[in-house]
C-alpha cells in the first residue's frame, strides 16, 4: 500500500471527483486515501509479461487485460485499488470507461512495501468480488507465486507455484511458462550490506 494521505475522510463520490484532477494516483479504503509509489523496472517487467500473455491469449474474445493505471471498484471494502493486472469479462464492466468492478483474475506483484498488505487486507477486499476467481501474487525475489483459487465450495486453496514452473490459470484458461513470466526480469540485487 501507498503513503497516507493526510486528508479529511471523504465518500467515494468524492473520492472520484477529487482524483480526475490527481497527477498521481491514489487507492481509496473507507474514506481514506493513498499515494501509489512509483515501480522498478523488474516489477514493472513482470506485470508487462503478464499482461502481454493474458491480452494476447483473450483477443478476440469478450475478456478484457487491463494493466496498473485501471481503478478496480470494491464496492463490499468501500475501496478503489489499482492491481498491476486484472481480467474481467463482464459486459457491465465494457460499458464503463474509468473503472471496473466485476474481475475474474486480479494479479499483484508483491514489492518488500505492499506484500504484507496485498496478502492480508487487500486480499481480505478482494474476496468479496463475487465475481473473482483467481488472485496471483507474484513475488520477484524469490520468482515463486502463490496462486489463490475460488473453489465451487466458495472456499479459497492456495496453488504454489515454484520458480521455474508454469503458472496455470484456470480463469482465462491460460497456461503461462516461468520463462515467459520472467522474460527480461533481471535477478534482485544484493543489499549494500551483503544480507
Amino acid at each position: 500500500m501507498g503513503h497516507a494521505v493526510a486528508k479529511p475522510p471523504m465518500s467515494a463520490e468524492a473520492f472520484l471527483a477529487w482524483d480526475a484532477g490527481e497527477l498521481v494516483r491514489h487507492e481509496f479504503v473507507r474514506g481514506k486515501l493513498f499515494a501509489l509509489t512509483g515501480s522498478d523496472d523488474r516489477h514493472v517487467t513482470v506485470a508487462a509479461n503478464l499482461y502481454t500473455a493474458l491480452r494476447i491469449h483473450l483477443s478476440g474474445t469478450p475478456c478484457r487485460t487491463f494493466i496498473t493505471d485501471m481503478k478496480l471498484r470494491v464496492v463490499e471494502a468501500d475501496a478503489f485499488f489499482y492491481p498491476d493486472v486484472m481480467v474481467t469479462c463482464s459486459p457491465a464492466d465494457a460499458q464503463q470507461p474509468m473503472i471496473k468492478s466485476e474481475p475474474v483474475l486480479v494479479a499483484e506483484v508483491l514489492s518488500p512495501g505492499t506484500a504484507a498488505y496485498d496478502r492480508g487486507d487487500k486480499f481480505a477486499a478482494y474476496r468479496t468480488l463475487p465475481t473473482l476467481r483467481e488472485y496471483l501474487l507474484v513475488d520477484i525475489d524469490s520468482r515463486r507465486c502463490d496462486l489463490y483459487r475460488k473453489g465451487a465450495d466458495g472456499l479459497w486453496v492456495l496453488h504454489p507455484i515454484g520458480a521455474d514452473e508454469a503458472v496455470q490459470l484456470a480463469s482465462v484458461d491460460l497456461v503461462l511458462s516461468a520463462a515467459a513470466l520472467w522474460a527480461e526480469v533481471p535477478p534482485a540485487q544484493p543489499s549494500a550490506s551483503g544480507h
